[in-house]
């Protein structure tokens, strides 16, 4: 018995040869928070670059950034998850946009 592979150690419930059966499962937490940080990060680098610019060339930016990166998360897999999942996703970046207007508006 101890040198048969195929059976368990007393301490283990499965055998040790025997891998389970698994597979990645991506979740929307993980789209939505990758959607939240990439927009936050393009919001600084907007802001970084145009600085001196006009406020409503950051405002553009942001905006059709929002878009794009909301269609790239949908891509990903957001049109399958729940609704909710997809209206939070809207709002995030929704209030993300409206950040930069309140920020620029000053």
């Amino acid at each position: 018995m101890a040198g048969d592979r195929r059976l368990s150690r007393p301490d283990s419930s499965l055998p040790d040869w025997e891998m389970p059966d698994t597979a990645y499962r991506p979740v929307p937490i993980v789209w939505f928070t990758g959607a939240f940080f990439l927009h936050l990060i393009l919001i600084i680098v907007f802001a970084a670059i145009l600085f001196s610019q006009a406020a409503w060339i950051k405002v553009a930016l942001t905006a059709l950034a929002a878009g794009a990166i909301g269609e790239w998360t949908w891509e990903r897999g957001m049109k399958d998850a729940g609704s909710g999942w997809k209206i939070a996703t809207i709002i995030m970046l929704g209030i993300n946009v409206f950040f930069v207007v309140a920020a620029t508006s000053s």
